[in-house]
């Protein structure tokens, strides 16, 4: 008897669940014919995809009658729905933290762009000091995030060693007896400044060293020297440039490419002074490169200084005065200032007469000439005086009295001093520093300007 009731209720469970996914075939069928009998192209909207969603989770045979899309659609749909539904819950309300200003975010992303070896806490310091009231979690958020470890730009590691980095290169000159002129020079890569410069007839290599020891006076030497692969650059150069702690840097054989920067005043020297000018000797060269480089520091603007000169000029507004036109190198070229300016600074007004100067020569340091092997270096108190009778020292010291650069005129006067001291029967002198020392009576007037 409880086998017979038994099994007349799971027949009358089963008659009503055929009954019940029956309903839902129909209604499952009804749905995607609707969806076929538009007039448009069949797409589903939002309550078809409600529909499909919902029957998915309430019966279990969904994907035997779904036959308008595939079941794998159903389940991304759903998929979106909850993220959608999740952001929805999730959206920014009124309250909570206030947002960062876009202007602070961006000066956080421009320190740290700039200084890659700051962290947080320090950029965090930077900001508090002008007056930026952040957290320095907001800060550690907003900082550029990098897959390597920071490192500093190339232009940075490169202006952190440009001051030990000099060039050396010869180029040669004609002379108007076609003579062939051989020009050496020092520059330096720090502010464009030509060190050193010498001209000969017969380059060697002892001659060379000798104007390496000239260019750099006791412990000026740089700690790099670039130069390129020319024969006259043999072992005593390399010797004495080794005697003085410099590590030489060689070009590739035929790339000058690699030397930019003296090439390139090679090539300013013959544009702007010497493819003018014809060269009659040795002592005229000199002199013309003289005046060339002492127009080349103080007045010639250079791109690689922002359009300033190798000795700074300073600026120059219009309520100083009108603009006056100064005569350089022979009058090949110009410079240009205010006329106040021209009145006030010593080094481009014109020069005051010798009378109106009074000269002191400081000898710092002589070498006594002695009988034996090993010569002794004695510096003895300095003396104040009035220019000895020397005509070598009387010649230096009236060539600093005609208004140029003092430090151009006193690396000359070294120079001068020490090719006269090695010569064969010499003072024996090791440096002589010439000190002028000018007291202007009178002040040159207006109408005295060139």
């Amino acid at each position: 008897m409880i086998r017979l009731l038994r099994s007349g209720l799971q027949a009358a469970r089963s008659s009503l669940g055929s009954r019940r996914d029956l309903a839902l075939e129909n209604l499952v069928l009804r749905q995607q014919l609707a969806v076929l009998s538009r007039k448009r192209k069949p797409r589903l909207s939002n309550a078809d995809r409600l529909f499909w969603l919902a029957l998915r989770r309430y019966w279990k045979d969904w994907r035997d009658h779904l036959v308008v899309v595939k079941p794998a659609t159903v389940v991304r749909w759903h998929r979106e729905g909850f993220k959608r539904y999740w952001t929805w819950k999730s959206r920014a309300r009124r309250g909570g933290r206030p947002r960062v200003d876009p202007e602070v975010r961006g000066l956080i992303r421009k320190m740290n762009r700039a200084n890659p070896t700051w962290g947080a806490p320090r950029i965090h310091g930077e900001l508090l000091k002008l007056g930026i009231d952040v957290s320095q979690a907001t800060v550690s958020k907003n900082m550029v995030r990098r897959r390597k470890p920071p490192s500093q730009r190339w232009r940075t590691f490169l202006e952190n060693h440009v001051g030990e980095l000099v060039s050396v290169d010869f180029f040669t000159v004609p002379t108007v007896k076609f003579e062939i002129l051989f020009v050496f020079l020092v520059l330096a890569h720090d502010r464009r400044r030509v060190v050193h410069f010498n001209v000969t007839t017969n380059p060697t290599a002892r001659w060379t060293a000798r104007q390496i020891t000239e260019a750099f006076l006791w412990d000026t030497a740089p700690r790099y020297l670039l130069r390129d692969r020319d024969a006259t650059y043999g072992k005593e150069f390399r010797d004495r440039v080794a005697a003085m702690s410099i590590e030489e840097v060689v070009t590739a054989a035929r790339s000058p490419w690699q030397s930019p920067f003296v090439e390139r005043l090679i090539g300013s020297i013959r544009r702007e002074c010497l493819d003018h000018v014809v060269v009659l000797n040795e002592n005229h060269l000199r002199r013309t490169l003289d005046n060339y480089f002492d127009y080349y520091h103080r007045c010639r603007t250079h791109l690689s200084l922002g359009k300033d000169s190798p000795e700074h000029r300073a600026h120059e507004p219009p309520e100083i005065g009108n603009v006056v036109e100064l005569p350089r190198v022979g009058g090949l070229h110009h410079l240009y200032t205010r006329r106040a300016a021209c009145r006030s600074v010593g080094s481009i007004s014109p020069p005051a007469p010798p009378s109106a100067m009074s000269r002191t020569v400081r000898i710092i340091g002589t070498r006594q000439p002695s009988s034996s092997s090993s010569s002794d270096l004695s510096l003895p108190p300095s003396v104040d005086g009035p220019l000895p009778h020397d005509p070598v020292v009387h010649r230096l010291a009236q060539s600093c009295s005609d208004g140029l650069d003092p430090v151009f005129r006193r690396d000359r006067l070294r120079r001068n001093v020490f090719q006269r001291s090695a010569e064969p029967g010499g003072a024996g002198r090791l440096g002589i520093h010439l000190e002028m020392v000018r007291s202007e009576t009178s002040k040159p007037s207006l109408s005295n300007s060139p």
